[in-house]
């Protein structure tokens, strides 16, 4: 069987977070840079995998003050661990459509096995003759598991940043052309 091996679109793929904010807001933010890969056997993407790496200097919550906080130490501390990483380990067929994709992250050398519950949106030919994958994925996970434990108690009770994460993923990858 031949493996098919789709690269992450990183001008047509969004990898987003949502955190609580003084328990009663939420702060949404994404990653601008990262690379990743899914490999195939044939048409079957229970039996895929998918590779990501997240350039954890990327953050962008759009007010500069708390990206630079999220990169320090107390945080992802960037310029120690660069890099976030997704490994999969299985694909699980979930039916029309959907699959449960389960596998190791990583995040400041910590890591934790998370699923990502994906929907397969498509897959298409562009207008270039490029075969494109689309899908959706979120997961949430527990801040501190990953050593991602900065916080700060508010006066009027609860902290500052919760502690769940949601992650959200809409992707789209393009096939590699045949040598």
């Amino acid at each position: 069987m031949t493996l098919k091996t789709w690269q992450l679109d990183a001008t047509h793929t969004t990898v987003g977070f949502m955190v609580r904010h003084m328990v009663v807001a939420k702060v949404h933010g994404r990653f601008t840079r990262f690379e990743g890969k899914v490999v195939v056997p044939g048409d079957d993407l229970a039996q895929g995998s998918v590779e990501v790496k997240i350039d954890a200097s990327s953050i962008d919550t759009g007010v500069e003050q708390r990206d630079n906080h999220l990169r320090s130490p107390d945080f992802f501390d960037a310029s120690a661990f660069p890099k976030l990483i997704f490994r999969s380990k299985r694909v699980q067929d979930a039916g029309k459509g959907h699959y449960r994709v389960v596998g190791d992250l990583t995040i400041r050398d910590v890591t934790r096995e998370v699923v990502l519950e994906t929907e397969l949106l498509g897959k298409v030919k562009d207008p270039w003759g490029n075969e494109r994958l689309a899908f959706q994925a979120s997961t949430s996970i527990d801040r501190k598991d990953f050593g991602l434990s900065w916080n700060q108690a508010l006066e009027a009770g609860g902290l500052l940043v919760g502690e769940r994460v949601d992650i959200s993923l809409d992707v789209q990858a393009v096939a590699e052309k045949a040598a």
